[in-house]
């Protein structure tokens, strides 16, 4: 073999011991976690005694209030959903809903109020992802609604070369109402790619998080690579915004746990970690939870669990936010402190599988909210044709 021949076969060698390591350090994972390979098989689950609300579409965020078992919806339509979602780059503005609206669900009377906004006159309406409803501390009949709305962009340049003007709004309501009061439309540089947002109950406050560092462009991709371009903001309205801690990995969801924990999901790598707020409003990482595939929202319920929308099948789920009508199987996982005898041996967490369906039911699962008290889970999804509740 001659010293070309040499060259080129180190050259090769190095190259399938890059292309090795990387499949071993990140892909392996990746295709394992979202369902690819090996294929993961769906296993119904907790699915059958489950009623369906198709009046209720598209809505990504559920919040359960406690007290009354009513939830607050961010809802939208799939057709909409086919079109604008920035989260998962659908950028077409020209198909953008601009009419997404909160509404309330009681189970107990299955009665639906949309609530409507008449103050809220900017013009450029609601494009609904992530929201937080929270009592305010003051008054437990008036509620705080903090919603990410993804607005189409102002100028001449397209969505696709820009990406959206997302902000968080802040609206008022009161319990049992039929409408809510804009308080702030809160537009900050640090609110890049806004994806979920958790609340305080003074309504100046609020935590969220950005699933992207960018709009558009090629390192929104990267995040696959494992690429740690996403973050947590907080804002407050009188003070402005900061990052509360930057370079985290696809953050998605947020909540926080009733010692004031505040939790957040992967919805690449899968996962939960756990956050202390420090006295500047900062967050500092405290521990990982792992779990067995990709976490999109997540919430507390009032015995303390942890429940996260979980996804079976990656592809399969990108493939419907594109198509609503293809279905998408989905999932929910439940993590609450290991009582059992492997947290001896450092297994702190357990982490349960609670609920699986193949798509029939709930299509594209990116919500999840139980109430312990009357044993009833909620799920929804971002471009979901119904809302499903089931006793559990």
């Amino acid at each position: 073999m001659g010293a070309t021949g040499k060259i080129a076969l180190n050259i090769s060698v190095v190259l399938l011991a890059l292309i090795a390591g990387f499949y071993q350090i990140y892909l392996k994972h990746v295709l394992a976690i979202t369902g690819v390979y090996p294929a993961r098989i769906i296993e119904p689950l907790a699915n059958t005694d489950c009623k369906t609300v198709p009046e209720l579409q598209a809505c990504e965020k559920i919040i359960l209030h406690q007290p009354t078992g009513v939830i607050y919806l961010a809802c939208s339509t799939p057709s909409s959903r086919a079109h604008w979602i920035p989260a998962a780059n659908q950028l077409n503005a020209t198909g953008a809903s601009n009419k997404d609206y909160v509404a309330t669900y009681d189970p107990a009377t299955s009665h639906i109020t949309r609530l409507a906004t008449p103050d809220f006159n900017n013009g450029r309406g609601l494009s609904l992802h992530g929201m937080d409803v929270v009592p305010s501390e003051s008054n437990p009949k008036e509620l705080f609604i903090y919603l990410v709305n993804h607005r189409t962009p102002i100028g001449d340049k397209p969505a696709q070369e820009v990406g959206a003007n997302s902000v968080i709004e802040v609206f008022k309501a009161q319990l049992g109402g039929a409408s809510m009061e804009h308080v702030k439309t809160v537009s900050d540089p640090i609110i890049v790619t806004p994806n979920d947002v958790l609340g305080s109950a003074d309504g100046k406050s609020f935590y969220f998080t950005n699933d992207h560092a960018a709009r558009v462009g090629l390192s929104r991709h990267l995040e696959i690579l494992g690429h740690k371009g996403s973050s947590i903001g907080y804002c407050h309205i009188d003070e402005g915004c900061k990052y509360a801690l930057d370079k985290t990995h696809s953050s998605n969801g947020i909540t926080s746990a009733p010692n004031g924990t505040i939790y957040v999901s992967d919805s690449i790598f899968g996962g939960v970690t756990a956050l202390e707020r420090q006295t500047d409003n900062t967050l500092v990482v405290a521990e990982s939870i792992s779990t067995e595939r990709v976490v999109d929202g997540i919430s507390f319920d009032a015995n303390g669990q942890l429940w996260g929308a979980t996804t079976p099948q990656g592809l399969t789920a990108w493939k419907h936010v594109a198509n609503p009508k293809l279905l998408s199987p989905s999932s929910v996982h439940r993590i609450s402190i290991n009582t059992g005898v492997n947290a001896f041996y450092g297994e702190k967490y357990k982490v349960e599988k609670t609920f699986e369906d193949d798509g029939t039911l709930i299509s594209g699962i990116t919500t999840a909210a139980y109430d312990s008290q009357r044993k009833k889970l909620f799920l929804h999804g971002i471009a979901s044709p119904q809302l499903a509740v089931c006793n559990i």
